[in-house]
């Protein structure tokens, strides 16, 4: 049953989603007609398929050659409670999984095929014929949501704002009470020690160590209601960017668990906790309200969303009724992309520069509509 909401295809192509892959070297767009490949830097076609039918979820396996295809749009390909693991070296699906509900994200790893269904994360490993492994309850997760690294499985847990982390070698399962509110993003560290949540309020980013769960800080985006779209840490682990529906991208400094056991042990360590004075000296001081004692964003920028978050002319395969927009991708520690789905499916490219003022600052560097107009 098709249970994602109509949209007006008839003014050609329109992606109904967008994807980095693992690395962020590729990305992946579910077209009304099939699906694309598009290398990341520079942005250009590598892989079009046309099925003259929907794709409404595409998730590729690093660089391979497997991508997780899901139906959408108006005339889906397959139906929307089946996944198809399309291999597209032969041109065919090499696994077929379906399920009693609309599939609503999935994580590819070499070993493991994770699926999100509105109450549920099934996990499988990556055989053929696949072979179910667990199964967990989840509050509502309409995006969704699922972080998926070499050691840890995160999604969000049986109560809302909370988020269950699974060890993949023994199976442990801790729960993090990370929100009060509905989670609406995540996301999971290249190197798996750092974990960033934020909920539907969308003015707190909360940021957690993997190791032992402890809260490692609070990033403010604001202190007005957002939607917040994307969270991705950058490859040293130390920078984490953040989009929203105000249309600006973050970048925050990230303290994280390593740096800051290497800091502790240094001779300078105080030296070093004065000068970076961002981890809360202010929190120290009475009496102060909590937004001065909160971590700001070392940089910010201006992407675009385009006009569709704005009208209902046009509905993509999301629950939320939005195309996906504010995409973040890092291609190296200076220089990251943003890319949105719709009509106007854009990539831009930034890049974080050093200012005279001995200041930060982040730019937008280039801009392309992907889909040719």
């Amino acid at each position: 049953m098709n249970t994602r909401q109509v949209i007006d295809e008839s003014l050609g192509p329109y992606s109904l989603s967008a994807a980095f892959n693992n690395d962020s070297s590729c990305f992946s767009v579910g077209l009304n007609t099939g699906f694309c490949v598009f290398n990341s830097h520079p942005c250009e076609l590598k892989v079009s398929r046309d099925f003259n039918a929907g794709i409404g979820v595409v998730e590729m396996l690093g660089q391979s050659n497997y991508l997780a295809l899901v139906g959408g749009g108006r005339n889906p390909k397959f139906p929307q409670n089946k996944l198809v693991i399309w291999d597209d070296a032969k041109q065919k699906a090499a696994i077929t999984l379906e399920f009693r509900t609309s599939v609503l994200g999935v994580r590819l790893s070499k070993s493991r095929i994770v699926v999100a269904l509105l109450n549920s994360i099934h996990v499988f490993a990556f055989s053929n014929p696949p072979k179910k492994l667990s199964v967990f309850e989840t509050s509502d997760n309409p995006l969704g949501l699922a972080c998926l690294g070499q050691k840890l499985l995160a999604f969000p847990g049986r109560s809302p704002g909370q988020v269950q982390a699974i060890e993949l070698e023994t199976g442990n399962i801790s729960i993090i009470p990370a929100h009060s509110s509905p989670l609406r993003a995540m996301a999971l560290s290249p190197d798996g020690e750092v974990l960033a949540t934020a909920s539907e309020a969308g003015t707190l980013i909360r940021v957690f160590a993997t190791a032992n769960y402890t809260k490692l800080a609070e990033l403010r985006r604001g202190v007005d209601h957002a939607v917040i779209f994307s969270l991705s840490f950058s490859p040293s682990n130390t920078l984490l960017a953040v989009t929203s529906d105000k249309s600006t991208l973050h970048i925050f400094d990230i303290p994280h668990p390593r740096h800051m056991i290497r800091r502790s042990q240094s001779p300078a360590s105080a030296t070093e906790e004065g000068s970076n004075q961002k981890w809360g000296i202010l929190g120290k001081l009475p009496l102060l309200p909590r937004v001065f004692s909160d971590v700001y964003s070392v940089a910010n920028a201006h992407f675009e969303i385009g006009e569709e978050l704005n009208s209902g002319s046009a509905q993509p395969s999301s629950s939320l009724g939005r195309p996906p927009k504010g995409v973040i991708g890092w291609i190296d520690e200076q220089t990251l992309l943003v890319i949105g789905s719709g009509r106007d499916g854009r990539w831009e490219k930034f890049i974080i520069r050093d200012g005279d003022d001995g200041k930060r600052y982040c730019m937008r560097d280039g801009w392309k509509r992907y889909l040719g107009g």
